[in-house]
């Protein structure tokens, strides 16, 4: 009796009278009937947490061990979108002016906040991260999302015309460039980055990132930032070919003052773990599903 005085007040939503008179007992004896119920686990009642971002927002920093981060209600769609306004935020208290040096990564989420928009900080001098790939997907191509946040901020674009991944012979003739070292001058002087969390190959296919077969093999590597990758505690992952990067260095990313990962999705959260915790980024722009993910991610098992 236990069992259909629980279903018939819970799931069928019948008053507790109702179901005395259709068991023919006293209104006491249901209501006995169904504190037993949730006293012995038949039913169990959960009061759902309002998650906020407010509330979200302080739990990543200290978890992450972050100097800054920003977090927005996750929306029915559009959410890499959606990024651009609390990115905005952070980039606005960053106080750059001109002759600040904003490097800019890759992937779908940088394409996506710079598209949606950038906040107005005349002067900024804007410059890729890394050398370009030779890959026709949007996500790829750094020296536009470049020129494109130049032109969002009203500053100036600094490209890097050479791959990102050269032989050991053409990285040093690339390098001797002017035009090239001239932009890779502007990594040690860097105010802000702005760069995307990407996912192990084994959740993320190869030709979506365009990796090598070297990168594929590394199959203890939560994720990466700008190539280099990091496993789940944080510990950098070496990889054939990242001597020949024309790349930021995880020295350089570490010495900027303020390192924005912008990323989303719960599949992320242990690659923004690992990317926190290598300290290859010291901010993060997210919304709240994915920072959920973060911090049950955190909870110790």
């Amino acid at each position: 009796m236990l069992h259909t005085v629980a279903k018939l007040h819970y799931e069928a939503e019948m008053s507790q009278v109702d179901i005395a008179r259709r068991l023919g007992v006293s209104t006491a004896t249901i209501s006995r009937l169904l504190q037993r119920a949730r006293a012995e686990g038949i039913v169990r009642i959960e009061v759902l947490d309002i998650v906020t971002p407010e509330a979200v927002t302080a739990q990543l920093i200290e978890g992450l061990g972050l100097r800054d981060a920003a977090v927005v209600e996750t929306p029915a769609a559009g959410v890499l979108t959606a990024l651009a306004t609390p990115l905005g935020g952070l980039l606005r208290q960053a106080e750059l002016s001109a002759g600040s040096v904003v490097a800019i990564g890759w992937g779908r989420a940088i394409r996506e906040v710079i598209r949606a928009g950038l906040p107005r900080i005349p002067g900024v001098l804007t410059v890729a991260a890394t050398g370009g790939m030779q890959q026709q997907a949007a996500h790829f191509q750094i020296n536009e999302f470049v020129r494109l946040a130049a032109e969002e901020f009203g500053g100036t674009p600094h490209f890097i015309h050479a791959p990102y991944l050269p032989s050991t012979e053409l990285r040093d003739v690339f390098l001797g460039d002017a035009a090239i070292s001239d932009s890779v001058a502007l990594w040690d002087r860097t105010d802000v980055a702005v760069v995307g969390v990407g996912l192990p190959h084994a959740i993320n296919p190869p030709e979506a990132s365009a990796a090598t077969l070297s990168e594929q093999a590394l199959f203890q590597a939560a994720g990466d930032v700008l190539r280099h990758y990091f496993d789940a505690d944080g510990t950098l992952i070496s990889w054939e070919g990242e001597s020949r990067m024309i790349a930021m260095s995880p020295a350089q990313l570490r010495a900027i003052p303020l390192v924005i990962g912008v990323a989303a999705g719960p599949e992320k959260a242990t690659a923004i773990i690992g990317a926190a915790r290598a300290k290859l980024i010291n901010a993060l722009v997210t919304d709240t599903k994915t920072a959920q993910a973060i911090l049950e991610a955190l909870l110790p098992r």
